[in-house]
């Protein structure tokens, strides 16, 4: 490969990875010349059926002598890039093509592939996720200075509330969900200028010693709807629900999905978190201590899924949802306390449920006038979790 196309391709490596990183301007092969990127729908002999991240499905026809690569997730260049066979390509793997595109954009005769094979990417997004729940913050926007890349969060846990500066760089990756978005890989690339006052931001990177500041290698903002109140109305053949929001003094209507998380607590576990939020330092069930109700299990006797690898009583609330089973809009009733995160929607429909908790009464009685203490993290427990101020 000639030094020019080396570089070509060194250029476009970074956007490879993730459908959710990639700029606008890859997204087509056939008007700008950009190669197609994408999963690997099918694959016989020398051809193969590509799904691109753009949309459409590109017909692949791999020339004789053409080169196979196979590089690691987050590679930056070719450097470590090692040669395989056609053979050793599967289906589900996301493979980069360069080569000569058809008059009508969507076949490509292919004299270079370059492929992440899909196990390696899996292995790469555990790391990711958890590098999320270690090194992250998460709060509600207070202020953001483009000037100086400094995005000022305001975050609630149950050991009260603090203030993180958190400082972009030109390097931090930045992202954003879009207004009918449940899904963290559906995040789009995004700026700082994207970000108000008011939208939600997680952030992982580099904190300073008492935790008041973190250096950002990744955000993920989005302006969401947070919802607290009685529920009025059950639809289980539209999935919806309409709440009375405490906040907002209005009734609400969302939609539920497959995407929606849904949880319902335990007694004691709602408890235990208005206590907290008081800040009170007994245990509900004891009276001895600040010690949480025990952790969830999961059907197969393990934690529940999504657990943190941090918990008990320095955890957020996050931490705590996520010990506790799934549950479904069959649960729900009129009448049901409920807390909400959602998105905006959109004038043609209603919001998504991100997260939905029910059985919390005590907290909206520990919180009657609303605030933070009655907003749920809208991060859906499959995405990038994370600390709470520690």
């Amino acid at each position: 490969m000639s030094l020019a196309r080396r570089l070509a391709v060194t250029s476009i490596l970074a956007i490879f990875l993730s459908p959710a990183s990639r700029p606008a301007h890859a997204q087509t092969a056939s008007s700008t010349g950009a190669r197609p990127i994408g999963t690997i729908k099918t694959i016989s002999g020398n051809s193969i059926v590509l799904a691109s991240d753009a949309g459409p499905v590109f017909n692949i026809t791999v020339e004789n002598g053409a080169k196979v690569l196979r590089i690691e997730p987050g590679a930056k260049d070719l450097g470590n890039a090692s040669p395989i066979t056609l053979q050793d390509l599967l289906a589900g793997d996301r493979i980069l093509v360069l080569g000569k595109v058809s008059d009508d954009g969507r076949s490509v005769n292919a004299t270079t592939v370059i492929a992440m094979k899909k196990a390696d990417v899996a292995s790469k997004q555990e790391r990711d996720r958890q590098e999320w729940q270690r090194h992250a913050v998460g709060g509600l926007v207070s202020a953001v200075d483009p000037g100086s890349g400094t995005i000022t969060i305001s975050l609630q846990s149950f050991a009260g509330s603090k203030t993180v500066a958190i400082q972009v760089s030109k390097d931090t990756l930045v992202r954003r969900y879009a207004p009918d978005s449940v899904k963290f890989d559906d995040a789009k690339l995004s700026s700082l200028t994207d970000i108000k006052p008011g939208d939600q931001v997680r952030a992982r990177g580099t904190r300073n010693a008492d935790g008041t500041a973190l250096a950002a290698d990744e955000i993920v903002s989005g302006a969401f709807q947070n919802i607290a109140g009685i529920v009025s109305a059950v639809d289980a053949s539209t999935n919806t629900l309409t709440v009375n929001d405490l906040i907002s003094k209005k009734p609400v209507t969302v939609k539920i999905t497959s995407e929606s998380q849904l949880r319902k607590l335990p007694p004691q576990m709602a408890q235990f978190m208005a206590m907290r939020l008081k800040g009170g330092a007994a245990n509900p069930a004891n009276g001895t201590g600040a010690t949480p109700p025990a952790a969830a299990q999961s059907s197969n006797g393990g934690p529940a899924s999504g657990a943190g690898p941090r918990g008990g009583a320095g955890g957020d609330m996050q931490q705590m949802l996520s010990r506790v089973p799934p549950a479904s809009i069959s649960d729900l009733q009129k009448g049901d306390a409920v807390m909400i995160v959602s998105t905006e929607g959109t004038v043609s429909g209603s919001a998504t449920v991100i997260t939905l908790v029910a059985g919390v009464e005590p907290i909206l009685q520990a919180s009657p006038s609303g605030g933070q203490a009655m907003m749920l993290p809208p991060w859906s427990l499959d995405a990038p979790a994370g600390d709470a101020a520690q």
